[in-house]
């Protein structure tokens, strides 16, 4: 079987570049991706995420896919839940996790001050 990731030893990673707004996304919401690639279209695939979300950025619909998502918030905060406006929704802290099967609704998603997520997405 092919290697899904690369071997990749400890390294600096660089917060300043590699960042994009990811298809569907608004703009102030932008991964960076560490490893890995996931194939949407063909149900195949893994990788591993930065997601970061600018001060006063939201979602206005629940996000759903057909792949498994863990997701760590490291810094800053996150409202799960808020309408198509951006208002209500429960908050979240740093070190707070989540685990989705596919097919789950979640979201929508906003963030106050911004926000760091990590996240991983795999099929199985």
């Amino acid at each position: 079987m092919k290697n899904p990731k690369l071997h990749d030893e400890f390294k600096a990673v660089d917060m300043t570049s590699g960042w994009e707004t990811p298809a569907g996304y608004p703009q102030g919401i932008q991964q960076k991706i560490l490893a890995g690639s996931l194939d949407e279209r063909s149900g195949t695939g893994n990788r591993s995420r930065f997601l970061r979300f600018a001060p006063g950025v939201y979602t206005t619909k629940p996000f759903v896919h057909d792949y498994w998502e863990e997701v760590l918030l490291i810094s800053g905060d996150l409202i799960v839940g808020n309408d198509e406006n951006g208002n209500g929704g429960g908050s979240f802290a740093p070190m707070t996790f989540a685990c989705r099967p596919p097919g789950v609704a979640h979201g929508p998603f906003k963030s106050i001050n911004g926000c760091l997520l990590f996240e991983l997405h795999y099929y199985v």
